[in-house]
């Protein structure tokens, strides 16, 4: 792994937006991935390509998990997976919004990841309707069945039918600390502290439900495998 960019700033700089009101740096790192969907979805390679497909909502484009994977992981972890390809960072500040269409029950769920190295090594958001062991979490997929990490967290994720939330995740290699934001900017939803994985790519999608996904931005600092 090469670094392309090597430092990491603690304090924001230096906030310039773009043509589309997106800042080009958060945190002193730089806009590295725009994704809007507004020209389809050719970035993002689905581990079932007829599960994820670019829909209209409004004259809106998003990327819609519409229906359950045939893909099965080899180890537990999610089904229903969409990643970007060919972008891999260190530090980041990732952004998204989502939205659940599936009705209410326990594990009510979407998901984001982050640090994708393969199939079996990576680390994903749980926004789960209930916290449990297995809901509403950061896991470690780590060569083994994924594993709560999450040192603080709410007691359940509460999806509103028809609403895309905004989800934000920061990321230091360095120290490990993992920052989960839902709709409130100002408190961290979920937090955790791992240094497994230090690079890696980004994802979306859910264990059993569908959803749809827009807006998807990172702002972070850019790594060659």
């Amino acid at each position: 792994m090469r670094v392309v960019a090597t430092s990491f700033a603690l304090l924001m700089v230096g906030v310039v937006a773009s043509a589309d009101d997106t800042p080009d740096t958060k945190l002193g790192m730089p806009l590295v991935l725009n994704e809007t969907f507004e020209n389809g979805a050719d970035s993002w390679k689905p581990f079932d390509s007829e599960s994820f497909k670019v829909i209209e909502e409004d004259g809106n484009h998003v990327y819609a998990l519409v229906k359950d994977s045939r893909y099965r992981p080899p180890v537990r972890s999610p089904q229903n997976i969409a990643i970007h390809k060919g972008l891999y960072v260190s530090d980041f500040v990732l952004e998204v919004e989502l939205k659940s269409t599936t009705e209410d029950y326990g594990h009510r769920d979407m998901c984001v990841i982050f640090g994708y190295q393969d199939s079996s090594h990576y680390y994903y958001v749980h926004f789960g309707l209930k916290s449990d062991p297995h809901s509403n979490s950061i896991f470690l997929v780590n060569g083994k069945p994924r594993v709560s990490i999450a040192r603080t967290r709410t007691d359940g994720t509460r999806w509103k039918d028809d609403t895309y939330h905004k989800v934000r995740i920061v990321r230091d290699v360095e120290s490990g600390k993992i920052e989960v934001y839902f709709d409130n900017m100002d408190k961290p939803w979920m937090t955790a502290v791992d240094k497994t994985l230090d690079w890696g790519g980004f994802g979306v999608g859910s264990f059993d439900d569908t959803g749809n996904i827009d807006d998807y931005r990172v702002w972070g600092i850019k790594v060659e495998k």
